[in-house]
Order: C-alpha cells, then sequence, then structure tokens
C-alpha cells in the first residue's frame, strides 16, 4: 500500500506531489513496517523469491511454502485494489477512464512495473536479476550474527534502507520489482480492473521477467554470501567464565 500510493501519487500529481525519490521511500517505508507486522509470525517472507530460496536451502519446510505463496498474493492483490480505490477518482480524471499500460497517460505502471523504453529485455533481466542479488546479500548481512550483524531491533529498519538504496541505484531501467510477490498479483488485478490483457504483453511479454530473475537472482546472492562471506567467518565463542572453563565453540 505504501509502495504503491506513493507511485500513484507521483503519476497521477504529474510531479507536483512527489518524485522519484518519493517512491523509494514508500516502498523503503512499506518494507520495514511489513517486517515488524509479520517478522515475529513467520520471519516476515514478503517476497516469493525468497521463499522459495529458504525451500530450497531446506530452511523452510516445503510444505509451507504454498501458504506463504497465497498470503503473499493476496496481501499484493489487496494492496493493488486499496490503492485503486483509493485513487479511483484521481485515475479518471488523469485518463478520462482510456486506462492504458502504454502512451502518454499510461497508468498501469502505478500497479506493477514495466521496462524503460531505452532497456533491451536481456537489459532488464539482468538489472532484476543484480538488483536481488544486492537484496539478498544486503539481508543475509544484517542478520549475520557471525560477522558484523545488525543490532537487535535494528533489522526492519536497515532491511527498509536497503530497500530504499537498490532503487535509488537501480531503479531506472525496471522500477526494481525484485519481488515476484510484489509484482504478479497487482498485474492480475489490472488485467480485471480495466488495463486488459496489455499488461502481459506489453514490453515485450515482460512479465515473466520479475518472476524469474529475482528467483535466480537470490539463489546468486546466497551464493555469493556463502563463499565470500560466510565461509570466512570465525566461529561464534563464548567466553571463558570466571573459573576459566574452556571456550565453547558453536556453528
Amino acid at each position: 500500500v505504501f509502495g504503491l500510493s506513493s507511485v500513484a501519487q507521483v503519476v497521477l500529481g504529474r510531479g507536483d506531489f512527489g518524485q522519484h525519490l518519493s517512491i523509494n521511500l514508500g516502498f523503503g517505508i512499506g518494507v520495514t513496517l511489513g517486517i515488524h507486522a509479520a517478522g515475529g509470525i513467520s520471519g516476515a517472507h514478503l517476497n516469493a523469491a525468497i521463499t522459495l530460496t529458504h525451500c530450497i536451502l531446506g530452511n523452510l519446510p516445503w510444505r509451507k511454502l504454498p501458504a506463504y505463496l497465497i498470503g503473499q498474493f493476496l496481501g499484493s492483490f489487496t494492496a493493488a485494489a486499496t490503492v485503486f480505490g483509493l485513487y479511483y477518482d484521481a485515475l479518471y480524471d488523469y485518463t478520462k477512464g482510456n486506462f492504458t499500460v502504454t502512451g502518454p497517460t499510461a497508468t498501469a505502471s502505478i500497479f506493477s512495473t514495466y521496462p524503460a523504453p531505452h532497456i533491451s529485455l536481456l537489459g532488464g533481466f539482468f538489472t532484476e536479476f543484480t538488483a536481488t542479488v544486492m537484496l539478498l546479500l544486503g539481508i543475509l548481512i544484517i542478520h549475520d550474527e557471525k560477522n558484523n550483524g545488525a543490532l537487535k531491533g535494528t533489522q526492519a529498519l536497515l532491511t527498509g534502507i536497503l530497500v530504499l538504496g537498490i532503487g535509488l541505484g537501480m531503479g531506472m531501467n525496471t522500477g526494481y520489482a525484485i519481488n515476484p510477490s510484489r509484482d504478479l498479483p497487482p498485474r492480475v488485478f489490472t488485467a480485471i480492473a480495466g488495463w486488459g490483457m496489455d499488461v502481459f504483453t506489453a514490453g515485450h511479454r515482460w512479465w515473466w521477467v520479475p518472476l524469474t530473475a529475482p528467483v535466480l537472482g537470490s539463489l546468486a546472492g546466497v551464493l555469493i554470501h556463502k563463499l565470500f562471506i560466510d565461509f570466512h567467518n570465525q566461529p561464534v565463542l563464548e567466553s571463558r567464565n570466571e573459573k576459566g572453563q574452556p571456550v565453547v565453540v558453536t556453528s
């Protein structure tokens, strides 16, 4: 809701009610609050690519995957519907009732990502892949207690800042989906709400890239962290007590 509404305000306000930074901040704030809301319940699985990666690595039982994906889909779909209702009058005023995916009054990009006119399909795929690699590396570093992990209680805020940083540096080409759960459900909503099937054919059938590139980028991010950081971490040590008991090395 925070992310999509910030895009709606920038687009429909014709730049008078925010700029690109507004969108970056909106998504960063949304991620931070989402982690606070669900962190203690599920570990805050807000991203289907990360959830699938945890299943592949054995950190999450496969039987939980359907429930997590359904929750992510419904949450994102409902967010799109909420923003649509919130800005319904502004949408009609901006488009004169003609909801389009491309053109001077295109509004589909409020809800889902689309590649910039200058970017190729391969370039867009690489952008989403790289941005998700940085997302996973950042998340793993923030939570890495064997290295220089974040102070307890600051992880949600730092993850929101991480998403903000990705948007600031890698948002121009594709709108930094970096999350299948963030992109597909609003795309389905727009197809139903008046934009039609153009949402799946625009940008050289772009819709599949935000589904696949983040998954591959997530796996690559974990691999890079494991090879270049985690393997070199010192084991966590429990200090000797005053009686000189031996140091306990834990994995």
